[in-house]
């Protein structure tokens, strides 16, 4: 019998904004191997069809089964929103999906009043609203689309003037709405929060579910038996199809055992 302890994690996105999520579960786990895909030829995902975001999940799952890959994180919201559900009957591996932190939020606000920054495919996802229905209903929710975000992250403008206004059209006005919490609800944007730190001060909690995927992701590695009992140092593959540049620079300062593959699949 093969021991698929020591098997890698498989992590995909839409592009590198998973890394986000990459390194919380390196972070918490890091003697575990890692194989990311970042799907960036494809990004953003958000304005796809619901049908071929499913499609291209798939396509990255299978990716990653070839690869070996243990158990599957979807490091992107709007693939966990709308195709979770179709690979987990398709596919006989763990998967742990990702959703914006609205519960939290709705827990954490002393205003009622709640932002949630995401992608057009996860808020317009059936998961999502059906996880919205969950909350306290006097609890009122401020949805942003994030257009052109994702684009510029890609492109390596992540500092650019161009980023820094649209933030600013974005956030700003949730000022004037009395919103007392920001839900980022997309794997990219979390490398946004310096730059929602200076326009909102701190005048509102910004809430992400990095973390949460990282815990959720050792649990479920406890419950099949799955962790990596090996003494060696862990290795990490990173395989990308656009902007290898960009996904180099947001994973700079892990250099050891971190190997970088452009590649068309």
């Amino acid at each position: 019998m093969v021991n698929q302890q020591n098997f890698p994690i498989g992590i995909f996105d839409s592009g590198v904004g998973g890394t986000s999520i990459w390194k919380e579960i390196h972070t918490l786990l890091p003697n575990e191997n890692t194989i990311y895909l970042s799907d960036s030829k494809n990004a953003p995902y958000g304005e796809k069809s619901e049908q071929a975001i499913i499609d291209l999940s798939i396509k990255n799952t299978s990716f990653l089964l070839k690869q070996d890959c243990k158990l599957i994180v979807v490091a992107c919201n709007t693939a966990t929103t709308n195709a979770i559900k179709i690979l987990r009957q398709k596919f006989d591996i763990p998967f742990i999906g990702i959703e914006p932190a609205i519960k939290p939020a709705a827990l954490k606000t002393k205003t009622n009043t709640i932002g949630i920054l995401a992608t057009q495919g996860t808020l317009n996802s059936a998961l999502f609203e059906k996880t919205a229905n969950t909350i306290d209903q006097k609890i009122i929710r401020k949805e942003i689309i994030g257009n052109g975000l994702v684009n510029l992250i890609e492109d390596g403008k992540l500092y650019s003037s161009e980023m820094t206004a649209l933030l600013k059209s974005y956030i700003t006005p949730l000022l004037a709405e009395n919103v007392d919490c920001l839900v980022l609800g997309c794997t990219h944007y979390p490398y946004l929060i310096p730059q929602i730190r200076e326009i909102v001060g701190h005048k509102i909690q910004i809430i992400d579910s990095g973390e949460a995927v990282a815990k959720q992701t050792k649990a479920i590695l406890a419950k099949f038996k799955l962790q990596n009992t090996s003494t060696l140092k862990s290795k990490h593959e990173f395989y990308i199809n656009k902007n290898k540049a960009t996904l180099e620079m947001l994973v700079q300062s892990e250099k050891e055992n971190v190997r970088f593959i452009e590649t068309d699949f």
